[in-house]
């Protein structure tokens, strides 16, 4: 996956470790750098299913927890669990998993397998974040296009001048079987020109085909104005703490931000109906 484009806000501006640091988290995650707003995730529960814990075990998160915060003062740290893995801790900072070592010096962004039970830790510790509730959407402020039968349900905040954006439409334009409610939300901040490009694909005739020639062949679209949700879209972002684009959600409310590949988004649907069959319930994030 490639790191989606962050909102650049009061309150929401990302602040990792140093410049360089910075850099190199940018690089290697696909998820958003930005803090979520106080209210919009919950903590994750503890692994106690996988790392017991014990005194010795929530002396040690204690302690690494203080130290992160004195070592990264300006660096918005939430749950901090023990791991399989001795000595290496699970570390939250809004929508970012990463893992740390004991002296709160090396981080590894990435995913934790247990090979033996052939599980993907990371993937489900994400799956238990808070969810949203996807029937609440406004998705009549959405562009809605069905492919084939349209079982699989998703929906998409994107921004037309979003790279990120471009590249994850490419990379689903074969994507099948699927319906795609696009909600446009522009992050002016980052590009100015964007809110008038997405209020101009919503006026367009076909929408649909308005945003495929945008985003799959960079055509321009002929300016036009009407009335349009993509203020409404854009505060409903900020309420749902979508701080970058492109951000997804599923029908069981699992979000998955940044420019996932056409194979990656298939695995992550596929969970969505493992899940449903399964008669699993989500945790729904309220609104």
């Amino acid at each position: 996956m490639n790191e989606p484009h962050i909102r650049a806000t009061r309150g929401l501006r990302a602040h990792l470790f140093s410049p360089v640091v910075a850099g190199l988290l940018a690089a290697a995650i696909a998820l958003p750098c930005a803090a979520q707003p106080a209210g919009s995730t919950v903590p994750l529960a503890p692994m106690e299913q996988l790392a017991p814990t014990t005194p010795d075990t929530r002396a040690a998160t204690g302690a690494i927890g203080t130290r992160l915060q004195a070592l990264y003062p300006s660096t918005r740290f939430g749950a901090i669990n023990p791991t399989p893995w001795p000595g290496v801790f699970e570390v939250t900072m809004g929508a970012n998993l990463a893992y740390v070592d004991g002296s709160g010096q090396y981080f590894l962004f990435g995913h934790l397998y247990d090979m033996k039970a052939q599980r993907d830790l990371t993937a489900e510790r994400k799956d238990t974040f808070a969810r949203i509730d996807f029937d609440a959407l406004p998705l009549s402020d959405a562009m809605k296009e069905v492919r084939g039968n349209g079982a699989r349900v998703l929906a998409i905040f994107s921004d037309p001048d979003c790279p990120y954006c471009q590249k994850l439409e490419a990379d689903i334009r074969n994507l099948t079987n699927v319906t795609i409610y696009t909600f446009l939300m522009p992050l002016v901040s980052l590009h100015p020109a964007a809110h008038s490009k997405a209020v101009s694909v919503w006026c367009a005739t076909d929408r649909t085909a308005a945003w495929h020639a945008m985003m799959w062949r960079g055509e321009s679209v002929p300016q036009a104005d009407c009335p349009h949700p993509v203020d409404r879209n854009v505060a409903l972002g900020e309420r749902l703490g979508i701080n970058g684009t492109p951000t997804l959600i599923a029908l069981d409310g699992r979000m998955l931000p940044g420019a996932a590949s056409k194979e990656q988004i298939e695995a992550w649907l596929m969970r969505s109906a493992v899940s449903a069959q399964g008669g699993a319930k989500a945790e729904v994030m309220p609104r």
